[in-house]
């Protein structure tokens, strides 16, 4: 047998073909939601996954407001800020994120999921999250994803 008939074949940007689907995220618990999402935004439930190359697909996220955390972890996780001057760091509390900008909690654990390099950049672009369970994105003709 040729040992070269078996070539490994890699995605990359123009064979990629980028899909939308909606995530509603009622009641559910903010890092397994999370978790989930990152894991489309990367790619890695396809079969044409390249680990160097943006294969994931464009995620909405709606009712962002209603996600779920257990425990204590409202009042107890503090979850850091920092401006870029001196003295600019902040403590939150996912009750106050919450409170003002509830899209940001969602956001932030995605991010913390995807990589630290210019590739996760580029994959954190493709998440579109949203406080109500209206969404703009009704041309793009998401398709629904339950976990």
């Amino acid at each position: 047998m040729d040992h070269n008939s078996y070539k490994t074949s890699y995605a990359n940007k123009a064979t990629v073909e980028k899909g939308w689907f909606v995530v509603d995220a009622n009641s559910q618990v903010l890092g397994r939601v999370a978790s989930e999402i990152a894991r489309i935004l990367r790619g890695k439930h396809k079969t044409s996954y390249s680990p160097h190359v943006d294969c994931g697909d464009n995620v909405i996220v709606i009712n962002a407001e209603k996600v779920r955390m257990t425990g204590k972890k409202w009042t107890d996780r503090v979850i850091f800020t920092h401006s870029g001057y001196p003295g600019g760091q902040r403590e939150h509390t996912p009750t106050l994120i919450r409170s003002k900008h509830p899209e940001r909690l969602i956001e932030h654990a995605v991010r913390g999921m995807l990589p630290k390099n210019r590739l996760g950049s580029e994959l954190y672009r493709s998440l579109h999250v949203y406080t109500g369970a209206e969404h703009p994105h009704t041309a793009q003709q998401p398709k629904e994803l339950k976990f």
